[in-house]
């Protein structure tokens, strides 16, 4: 029997199910949209190749990354308050990363209008590096929330 806990009750676990589901969809989102980079940054600005990046990275962005952070965001606030974990330690860091990847996701969307327009503001092997910010963040925010060391 599911256990009743805050404001959601029994409804808990599937909103915190839900949640894990669309944090991998925005992880997913943001581990492949600055991929198309790496290879959007290889044509040449106005090509046909080009358009096609610039339409790939507007459909990622549009039907996975955008939807899936706002869910996520909607999703964890609700886990949030029904948890009542304002007061604890963890859940302040880990909140302080999931500010910083929602700002890691307007980044992306930066480079995105910057290789649209043609300009080519980072090499390859930078865009690479910058390609495993989201792996990094995934793995402490899943510690904070599972282990919840402080």
């Amino acid at each position: 029997m599911t256990e009743m806990i805050g404001w959601l009750g029994a409804a808990a676990i599937w909103v915190k199910a839900a949640h894990v589901i669309f944090i991998i969809f925005w992880i997913a989102g943001l581990f492949i949209v600055p991929r198309y980079f790496v290879h959007h940054h290889e044509t040449t600005p106005g090509s046909a190749e080009d358009r096609a990046w610039i339409e790939r990275e507007k459909l990622a962005k549009k039907v996975i990354l955008t939807p899936a952070m706002v869910i996520s965001w909607l999703l964890g606030l609700s886990l949030a308050f029904n948890g009542g974990y304002f007061t604890e330690g963890w859940f302040h860091a880990k909140f302080l990363l999931v500010i910083l990847l929602t700002g890691y996701q307007g980044w992306v969307s930066s480079v995105a209008k910057k290789l649209a327009r043609g300009d080519r503001p980072y090499e390859g092997k930078a865009l690479r590096l910058l390609n495993e910010v989201p792996g990094v963040f995934t793995i402490l925010i899943v510690i904070l929330a599972v282990v919840r060391p402080f």
